[in-house]
């Protein structure tokens, strides 16, 4: 379902639709309605499929704004889940200020936990330790909680908390209505069931299962920072003829297909708020090989059937371990060995090794390739072509060009280096046009941006109310300078100024090219970012 077609607040799905989702997973289209509607819910699902959604956007929709009681309490296992509940609240909240949301959890002092419930909280999300700790001094009463939500109750279970669940759920009022979720269905989750919930409607989520194609998977732990950087630098190595590149919000990729362009590839983006008309007409430049990365969500790749698509890249780990099966099915088609590459970020690594066991398959961590890599690979492409125009003959007239040169005392040697040097750099040279700066120092500043201070933040005076974009910034330095747009790195684009990361070696060169120029007809400044600008 989409989210739209369920009887959700305008405030709601504003917030739904800034955090990217363009359809509800299906424990969430199974569970809002009913949710709303008042009834008990037991839930079946895995960690992953969107479950916090799944009970958290019916529990905001029914608090009554005009109690500061609290009227909601979240009962899960850990501290760090507790913590991700309430993140995932504050952004389904993001346009409804007068809901108050608290985590109360161990290992964070309790007097500011007193201190925040003392102002009034009406959604709790607690451990059952911490919150028996807060019923036993009397600052947290539980008369008026009208929804309570076990999450991960199989977990909590197995820590021992039984006892406790039974005791808080024992002092909120029985009218309650009663949320249950957990991953598997022992005996004591249906005793809980049975003694704590009035005829719940069961809610099963359970995964197909789906046959991995002939991919080779690899991984690679990132920062968030550096993934742009490092997505060009494993194009660079790699070549692929067609890449698919999948993110988890419509935003982000809108923002990463402009940000591929602006550094030169030929990329596009493909979501559910695009027309028919422009659907179509990417999908056609990405069938005839004009385009040759395509950027998409999950929800817009269901229409793309390629057969030859030799790579697809996880820029966003998948929110849904079937989604990760849906996505590397895009290659490895038609009997031939596709690649699918991931960036973890993080606490990610966790949510991997759960994909990796759920699709019972091996994802292979990996270095991401070095510059020098990157070279080496594209000297023995270029090599093996020679070697393959050698063995194809008709080369008279080219000999004689060749022979001819070496009257002018150039050996034969030298000519074929020389030839080499202009196939393998001649895009570079034609754009640095600076003395004693070699093309090799470019390149080792190039891509990824490295905690060694070798990239320089610019401050330039043009930005969002200028209607600027990454491309115009690039193209603009590009073209006003010579410096490569490929080895200029991170841009952000504020509303009234914007910050572009370049190569130490080049900021004075761009600093003093960018001089009294234009971006999309506005006079710009240029100069180095200090802390005090940003």
């Amino acid at each position: 379902m989409n989210f739209e077609e369920m009887k959700l607040s305008a405030e709601t799905l504003r917030a739904i639709s800034d955090m990217g989702f363009e359809e509800a997973t299906p424990i969430q289209s199974q569970s809002i309605e009913i949710i709303l509607s008042g009834r008990d819910v037991v839930g079946q699902s895995q960690t992953g499929t969107g479950k916090t959604a799944a009970f958290g956007i019916p529990l905001l929709e029914k608090i009554d704004i005009a109690d500061r009681r609290p009227q909601a309490l979240i009962l899960c296992p850990t501290r760090e889940l507790a913590i991700q509940i309430s993140e995932e609240f504050r952004k389904l909240l993001k346009y409804r200020e007068n809901i108050r949301v608290i985590p109360i959890y161990g290992g964070q002092p309790i007097e500011r936990q007193i201190m925040a419930l003392r102002k009034g909280m009406q959604v709790i999300i607690g451990t059952p330790g911490r919150v028996m700790d807060h019923m036993n001094r009397r600052t947290l009463k539980m008369d008026s909680i009208r929804l309570a939500v076990l999450d991960e109750a199989d977990e909590m279970l197995d820590m021992g908390f039984r006892d406790d669940i039974e005791t808080i759920l024992a002092q909120t009022p029985e009218q309650r209505q009663t949320i249950l979720f957990s991953a598997t269905m022992p005996k004591e989750i249906l005793e809980l069931t049975r003694h704590y919930q009035r005829d719940p409607a069961h809610i099963l989520v359970v995964h197909k299962e789906l046959t991995l194609p002939s991919t080779d998977q690899y991984y690679f732990e990132i920062k968030e920072k550096v993934k742009l950087d490092a997505l060009c630098r494993i194009i660079d190595m790699e070549n692929p003829s067609l890449s698919l590149v999948f993110c988890n919000t419509k935003k982000l990729v809108d923002e990463l297909s402009e940000q591929l362009q602006g550094r030169g590839y030929f990329a596009e983006g493909l979501h559910g708020d695009l027309k028919q008309t422009q659907r179509d007409l990417v999908m056609k430049k990405f069938r005839n090989r004009t385009l040759e990365i395509l950027v998409a969500t999950d929800v817009a790749a269901r229409g793309i059937d390629v057969d030859d698509i030799d790579i697809v890249f996880n820029y966003d780990l998948p929110q849904d371990e079937e989604y990760y099966i849906h996505r590397i099915g895009r290659t490895g088609r038609a009997g031939k060995t596709g690649k699918a590459f991931t960036f973890v970020v993080g606490k990610e690594i966790y949510k991997l090794r759960e994909i990796m066991n759920y699709a019972k398959t091996k994802i292979i961590r990996k270095k991401l390739p070095s510059l020098g890599d990157i070279e080496e690979t594209k000297t023995r492409h270029f090599v093996d072509k020679i070697k393959e125009v050698i063995e194809e003959g008709h080369l008279i007239k080219y000999i004689n060009i060749v022979e001819e040169m070496m009257t002018e005392d150039y050996s034969a040697l030298d000519i074929a280096a020389a030839l080499m040097k202009f196939h393998l750099y001649d895009a570079d040279a034609e754009e640095l046009d600076m003395e004693a700066e070699p093309v090799a120092l470019a390149r080792k500043n190039a891509r990824l941006r490295d905690e060694d201070d070798s990239m320089v933040r610019l401050f330039i005076t043009a930005g969002k109310k200028d209607k600027v974009k990454p491309k115009d910034i690039v193209g603009a330095i590009a073209g006003e300078t010579g410096v490569p747009g490929r080895i200029i790195g991170h841009i952000d684009i504020y509303e009234e100024f914007t910050f572009v990361d370049v190569p130490k070696e080049y900021s004075k060169v761009i600093i003093n090219g960018m001089k009294n120029k234009k971006i999309k007809g506005s006079k710009i400044h240029v100069e180095k970012a200090y802390e005090s600008k940003r």
